[in-house]
């Protein structure tokens, strides 16, 4: 399999602006004065420019956080070249996705369509990603239960390692008449709920830096109430990019998906491969950046009504950390090849894909060692 190189354009600062000026996007970032509030920011405010030229074929997708100009003639170089442009608000939410005409295999998608429309299938499909998620969730406690001096924690992490492995359990014990009855898929998103909330609730002793700022009560979105939320959620939001890339590359409907339900503008598909990635990629990382220090509270900040968002600077350490974590390398024990932490999400939309037409018997998750 030839590889695959995900050169992804960030844009994070208010009032940048993206041109065209023949095949090179011309990005015009604005320098603002150090004691200018965020909410202040505009072009006209600023007191310098910094310029930079990309060859469109530098990249395949463009990212742009809150308010970013990008002109018709740029977005169309896009188009042209297959570049994605996603348009995200400042804290991370999806709100657009802009592509041209998709040249993907329609045969590939009326089998995706078919599946999506067999209940049973659907159910084996949900219970194949769910069992991954909570594999990789049990073995980051685990690993924090192997690493903690602390007998209390460490007796804390066992009880909730051994609880995800007898749902693991229960899950295989799920026989071809289970997946078909009435209500199977409901009965999976319970148990994939159960699941979340074992490993939440133990969330904070995977810390041992820094526990006090970064303390998780419970899981809050749209927008985030404290600061670790605001960190998963921003990383979700960058491993959800990359999912949908990866099925829009195999030629599958990111909006058409099996374990999360289908709703207006949501890319199920890129919420149900996300699945597995989150404990081991995005709450991986959350976990070591705040452990190093590599974000502290100053890199958040309090808005009215009690939202916390990232500061333009933790924002872009964040990306950073996020980019230089695809980078490493991994072992996919079912292809047994060495390969980018950035090509999984391709290899498994790809494996996806496979099943789909029939080519192989299950859906496997990827479950690192």
């Amino acid at each position: 399999m030839s590889e695959i190189i995900q050169n992804t354009l960030y844009l994070t600062t208010t009032g940048t602006f993206v041109n065209r000026d023949h095949l090179t996007l011309q990005v015009e970032v604005p320098v603002y004065a150090e004691d200018l509030p965020p909410e202040q920011r505009s072009r006209d405010k600023a007191t310098d420019w910094r310029k930079v030229a990309i060859p469109i074929h530098h990249l395949e997708s463009l990212c742009a956080f809150g308010q970013i100009v990008v002109t018709p003639p740029a977005l169309d170089l896009c188009w042209e070249h297959g570049v994605a442009v996603h348009f995200l608000s400042e804290w991370g939410y999806l709100q657009a996705r802009m592509t041209g005409v998709a040249d993907t295999s329609v045969t590939l998608r009326r089998a995706q369509f078919r599946v999506a429309d067999d209940p049973a299938r659907c159910a084996a499909i949900a219970r194949a990603i769910i069992a991954g998620k909570l594999q990789n969730s049990r073995n980051s406690i685990l690993r924090a239960a192997r690493e903690t001096e602390l007998p209390e924690e460490r007796s804390q992490l066992d009880t909730t390692a051994e609880s995800l492995a007898r749902q693991i359990q229960e899950l295989g014990r799920w026989t071809p008449e289970d997946l078909a009855a009435p209500k199977s898929l409901d009965a999976l998103r319970g148990a994939e709920g159960m699941g979340a909330q074992s490993y939440f609730a133990v969330f904070t002793l995977l810390l041992k830096q820094q526990r006090d700022p970064f303390a998780f009560a419970t899981r809050s979105r749209r927008p985030p109430r404290d600061r670790i939320n605001c960190l998963l959620s921003f990383l979700y939001a960058l491993v959800r990019h990359d999912c949908l890339a990866a099925l829009t590359c195999a030629g599958l409907d990111p909006f058409v998906g099996f374990l999360h339900a289908e709703r207006p503008n949501r890319p199920a598909l890129a919420l149900d491969l996300m699945e597995e990635f989150r404990p081991w990629l995005a709450d991986r990382l959350a976990v070591t950046l705040v452990n190093r220090h590599q974000v502290g509270p100053e890199d958040f900040k309090l808005r009215e009504g009690g939202a916390v968002e990232f500061t333009e600077t933790g924002r872009k350490r964040v990306i950073t950390a996020y980019q230089e974590r695809k980078r490493e390398n991994l072992n996919h024990p079912l292809l047994d090849q060495n390969l980018r932490i950035g090509q999984l999400p391709f290899i498994q939309a790809r494996i996806l894909a496979r099943y789909l037409r029939g080519d192989i018997k299950d859906y496997v998750p990827f479950i690192p060692k």
